[in-house]
């Protein structure tokens, strides 16, 4: 089964072989490693392992935290392809999509951002219009979205006031970028943590607005 372990380490050379020699003597292969953020002394990294059926999720933890100074954020699981290429593949898509771009950043966007689900809205606070959603993603209709229209990048922390309390006690973090100039936003969540950071936000809002003008383009 494939694991994301999100890691908090010290930002020296040599602390992701470290990390990789403890999860290789622990019988954990590797599949993907994605820096998201650096400074102050330490770096984010998503690491998405596969574990082997006969050991259980917690080994994980247990062979990461013999590296020194390295501390677990959170580890989940993960049913995204396992791909290095993911958004090189989203943009070589979103060039033959046409009309379907709404349709395609739903499905694609968990995959790419490391998420559970994805939807493209537009309207106000009090009507919301899903225009395209993932098949995971919840019912959003009905829902008073205070943050419609969209206008620039936003996190979405799961304890804010309007988040319903089911989705409180999910744990439902999400982050939302424009789609276009109108007020349409690309809404991206995952339920049990970890929480979007500052880096992930800049990641879509790029990918958004390359998906934004790629579909103004005219066809060939």
């Amino acid at each position: 089964m494939s694991y994301l372990l999100r890691l908090v380490v010290p930002d020296r050379p040599g602390i992701l072989g470290a990390v990789a020699t403890a999860l290789g003597l622990a019988g954990i292969d590797i599949v993907s490693v994605t820096v998201l953020e650096r400074g102050g002394g330490v770096a984010v990294d998503d690491i998405v392992v596969e574990l082997p059926t006969d050991r259980v999720a917690d080994s994980l933890i247990t062979a990461v935290m013999t590296v020194e100074g390295v501390q677990v954020e959170s580890l989940r699981p993960f049913a995204g392809a396992l791909d290095t290429h993911r958004e090189l593949e989203l943009l070589e898509s979103l060039a033959r999509a046409g009309e379907g771009t709404s349709k395609l950043l739903a499905a694609e966007l968990p995959r790419v951002l490391h998420g559970g689900w994805a939807a493209v809205l537009t309207g106000t606070p009090d009507a919301v219009t899903v225009l395209a959603a993932s098949d995971a993603a919840p019912v959003l209709e009905g829902l008073r979205l205070p943050w419609l229209p969209l206008h620039a990048p936003v996190l979405l922390p799961s304890d804010a006031d309007w988040v319903p309390v089911r989705w409180r006690e999910m744990a439902i973090e999400m982050m939302a970028a424009p789609f276009d100039g109108g007020g349409t936003a690309v809404l991206l969540g995952r339920s049990g943590g970890p929480v979007f950071r500052r880096s992930e936000l800049l990641r879509l809002a790029h990918l958004t607005g390359i998906a934004a003008t790629v579909a103004q383009l005219p066809e060939a």
